[in-house]
């Protein structure tokens, strides 16, 4: 029979942990509940860990240690900022205790003791506090706008009007975890050229500055004048003292391009033109239109689910689209919902969204299931891009080699050109 870790809440509201035989998650969370204590983790072993649960400290001292600890050190070394890992977590937990009957005070209650991470705690502690005294809880989530956005909010609002605070906690927690994986496939396919392009820089600008100017030094000892080198070798030589005087003036350039480029990407001509250039860029575009299409799937799929009116949906959907040109062909579709009309007619207009997507909108819009609809073309674009950043990793792999040989392979090239004419010259005499 299969053996399940949790880690619980007990009667106390004290975190235990431990584990139960049982033949599916359900029937293991269903013997802890009548245990008495409210699962908020349950993971099958060999299938996956416990978060927050890496070691396992026995005894009174021990626990008095591993706490001391928490609230010295995390408090002292806070970067302010919460995760979206962390957060999720936090959401899924929630999420359990209620959804086990725990009340939503008591529940807030019992995730602020055990919470170590400062913020949140802090957050957690003010939002109990903010519900105790008659808030509802979504009021209570939007007065801490830097941790829980609009989508969050309003989730947490469309849950609580339909009774349903838990099955909305559990796919606001689903959705983190899902646009993180998405987001995290698109800085993996981002992160290998950008460090391929930094060490061929830095291996071209070390070449340039430190072994170019020594064998240049040789050359002149050995042949007198520089007239008589190969072209090849003169321009590398050529180029070397131009990076070599003019270095801290390369710098600077790059300072300033740098300051320029972020003002023109502030202004809101630039960040359209910005925008718009990554969804049309050769290798990197369609990555990144398939992950916009992917954001903007799952979350008006998910908002429209949880029972947030479409108009309020597609505001929040704008505001998270994370990409200009996105956000305005949402704005149009608003503004045709806005009237009465189909929302197919804008996203076709937009000329951002593929046909193949349009059409299952269109589908979703006849049949009366657009909320699930669009989280099925959010799942397929998940998949696709999986798929673009695999064989763009799988193309930009050998093309980022041979574009760094070829620059190493030339400077070599240069240097040992004017050597083997020496040594015939050797030779002759």
């Amino acid at each position: 029979m299969p053996v399940f870790q949790y880690i619980a809440i007990d009667a106390k509201g004290e975190e235990i942990t431990g584990a139960v035989e049982a033949n599916t998650e359900a029937e293991a969370i269903g013997q802890l509940r009548q245990s008495g204590v409210y699962p908020t983790q349950v993971v099958q072993e060999g299938k996956g860990t416990l978060a927050g649960a890496k070691g396992k400290k026995k005894g009174k001292a021990a626990a008095k240690k591993k706490k001391k600890a928490k609230s010295g050190g995390s408090a002292l070394f806070s970067s302010g900022k919460i995760k979206g890992k962390v957060l999720m977590i936090f959401t899924r937990q929630l999420a359990t205790l209620i959804d086990s009957g725990l009340p939503l005070l008591r529940g807030l209650t019992v995730l602020g003791k055990q919470e170590p991470n400062p913020t949140l705690k802090k957050t957690i502690n003010n939002l109990a506090d903010s519900v105790q005294t008659g808030s509802t809880f979504s009021e209570s989530l939007a007065q801490h706008p830097k941790i829980f956005n609009k989508l969050y909010v309003n989730m947490v609002k469309a849950g609580e009007l339909g009774g349903v605070l838990e099955l909305v906690l559990i796919r606001l927690a689903e959705y983190s975890e899902k646009a993180q994986k998405l987001k995290n496939k698109i800085v993996a396919a981002m992160v290998y050229p950008v460090i391929v392009m930094v060490i061929a820089v830095s291996i071209l600008i070390f070449l340039l500055m430190v072994i170019v100017p020594k064998f240049k030094a040789i050359f002149k000892d050995m042949l007198g004048s520089e007239d008589k080198l190969p072209g090849l070798t003169k321009f590398v030589i050529n180029m070397s003292s131009q990076v070599t005087e003019k270095f801290p003036f390369l710098i600077a350039g790059v300072v300033l391009v740098f300051v320029g480029f972020k003002v023109f990407v502030s202004t809101k001509g630039g960040r359209v033109f910005v925008d718009g250039i990554k969804l049309k860029m050769p290798l990197f575009g369609p990555v990144q239109r398939k992950s916009a299409i992917a954001r903007f799937s799952r979350t008006l799929g998910t908002l429209v689910t949880s029972g947030v009116p479409i108009l309020q949906a597609l505001n929040i959907t704008r505001d998270t689209a994370g990409n200009v040109v996105i956000s305005q062909a949402i704005q149009n579709v608003h503004d045709a919902v806005k009237e009465g009309e189909s929302i197919v007619n804008p996203l076709e207009a937009s000329k951002v969204f593929p046909p193949m997507v349009i059409s299952m909108v269109d589908v979703g819009e006849e049949t009366g299931q657009l909320p699930e609809m669009l989280l099925k073309v959010a799942d397929v674009y998940d998949d696709e891009v999986d798929n673009s950043v695999a064989a763009l990793t799988s193309m930009l792999e050998p093309l980022m080699i041979v574009v760094l040989a070829v620059i190493v392979g030339v400077i070599v090239m240069a240097l040992f050109l004017p050597m083997v004419k020496i040594i015939q010259e050797v030779g002759n005499q």
